[in-house]
């Protein structure tokens, strides 16, 4: 296995949406998020196309703990017994105890949970390495430093492995070469002053491929960077706009979603289906609200 070779997971059968990363360490195999527990059969069976199996895990690089890239870790570990996690110190505690998280999410998607993520097993506490800003782990013959790029998620890490970076949701959806990332913004902690801040730690750093959950290997340029940046401009106006005028969540979600779907068909036919699929309008609006909202609170307490 040369290089970290992608793996599809075929979220709800649908190609290109999801996808975890797999290296060769020569101590065992580093998989970065191994994705959601309704895909863990599709995991096993990319292992197996590379001629591995999920017994040959050693290391869980978990760029944060949201259900479809950390879904599966904890069923990792129970079937792999000398397998670690990594995760950022302020993330490890959900690993552990997931009931919050599963009851916080269960109040967004009810008897979808299930179908659509599958179960979250908790990770043992003596199995688990918190993660710093800077550290670098070893992990056989590969190096991997430990990035702190919140403003997706407070917990939210890239790692930087050789040529490639591995960026989570931080670097943006990005479903085809052709289409200009899109920041995905859900509930509960989007801040775009932090997003914009880890984008400007990571455009910088000496590497050939940004490796995106959603979706692949692009390069790592300036014109990924500066296309995400204005996108979440963009978004985050439409957003703010639509509150200033009154309009309900309903109605700022219909509009958004009218013309993000338009503007992504044409970059492709083929787009809007699957980018719903890799990042749900309705939550990123969910999320922009609640960040603008936040932010009229401090405007108010003078913190602005």
């Amino acid at each position: 296995m040369n290089g970290p070779q992608l793996i599809d997971l075929h979220f709800q059968e649908t190609p290109g949406v999801i996808a975890a990363h797999v290296l060769d360490t020569g101590d065992g195999l580093a998989l970065v998020d191994p994705g959601p527990g309704s895909t863990l059969d599709a995991l096993e069976a990319g292992l197996n196309t590379l001629g591995a199996e999920l017994s040959d895990v050693r290391h869980v690089l978990l760029t944060h703990i949201h259900f479809d890239h950390a879904g599966a870790a904890g069923t990792v570990l129970a079937r792999v017994p000398r397998a670690r996690v990594y995760v950022h110190g302020r993330g490890a505690g959900h690993l552990v105890s997931p009931e919050r998280l599963v009851a916080s999410a269960t109040q967004i998607y009810g008897d979808q949970m299930d179908r659509l993520w599958g179960v979250m097993q908790p990770v043992d506490q003596d199995r688990l390495t918190p993660l710093e800003d800077g550290q670098t782990l070893r992990l056989g013959r590969a190096e991997a430093r430990v990035l702190y790029t919140p403003g997706h998620a407070v917990h939210h890490v890239a790692y930087h492995i050789g040529d490639d970076l591995f960026v989570g949701d931080v670097g943006g959806v990005r479903l085809d070469p052709r289409q200009t990332p899109r920041a995905p913004t859900p509930p509960p902690d989007i801040q775009l002053d932090d997003w914009k801040q880890s984008i400007s730690t990571l455009r910088v750093l000496d590497a050939r491929t940004l490796q995106l959950t959603h979706f692949g290997a692009h390069p790592q340029e300036a014109a990924h960077w500066d296309g995400l940046l204005n996108n979440m401009e963009l978004d985050a106006s439409r957003i703010r706009e639509g509150m200033e005028r009154g309009q309900s969540f309903e109605a700022i979600s219909e509009e958004y979603t009218e013309v993000l779907m338009a503007e992504l068909a044409a970059e492709g036919i083929h787009l809007p289906a699957r980018y719903e699929f890799a990042c749900p309008p309705w939550m990123s609006v969910q999320g922009l609200m609640r960040y603008w909202q936040r932010q009229s609170v401090r405007s108010g307490r003078g913190d602005a």
